[in-house]
């Protein structure tokens, strides 16, 4: 019996672990033409394979066909002035009105969804996710101050992230 129960107790919690694994809702909506216009600085993310080497990143939004927003992540090998790595790809919102959710295709079926967990009212800076809880990232317009990282980094952590995984990056020199 007591076999039975731990078995049992076993099996609810795997089922309830996804459901824990999520990441928080978007906080804000998003303006379509004040956000996804432009070039993003990458100051913060989790590291994950695909970055490994990674520098300088950075992502531009532009209008697309259909509907669509046209992304463009890019980073430098290992140095900010390094050769730069890019792939681009097509995004399409996935909670019109509150536009915080973007699913971008990119080559390869390749597919990422990205939410954006938090922003500032001016633009400039915002806090994004995958919806698995894996991935994080932060992002600021220009360079941020020490102060600035500090108060980011801690908004990471206030929405559930282990911030002391966090990497930064060599900035995009601009």
């Amino acid at each position: 019996m007591k076999r039975l129960a731990a078995l049992a107790a076993l099996a609810f919690a795997m089922l309830a672990t996804p459901a824990l694994a999520q990441a928080p809702q978007p906080s804000k909506p998003v303006d379509l033409e004040r956000f996804y216009s432009g070039q993003w600085l990458e100051i913060g993310r989790l590291p994950m394979r695909l970055t490994d080497g990674c520098v300088a990143g950075a992502t531009a939004y532009a209008p697309a066909d259909k509907g669509r927003i046209a992304v463009r992540d890019t980073c430098r090998d290992k140095t900010p002035t390094g050769k730069e790595k890019a792939i681009e790809g097509k995004g399409r919102i996935m909670d019109p009105g509150t536009n915080a959710k973007l699913k971008v295709s990119y080559p390869f079926f390749i597919t990422w969804e990205y939410w954006v967990l938090d922003r500032a009212d001016d633009y400039s800076w915002f806090i994004s996710a995958d919806p698995k809880f894996e991935k994080l990232w932060i992002y600021t317009r220009k360079p941020p101050t020490p102060a600035e990282l500090e108060a980011l980094v801690a908004r990471a952590k206030a929405l559930g992230y282990d911030t002391s995984k966090l990497e930064f990056p060599a900035p995009l020199q601009q």
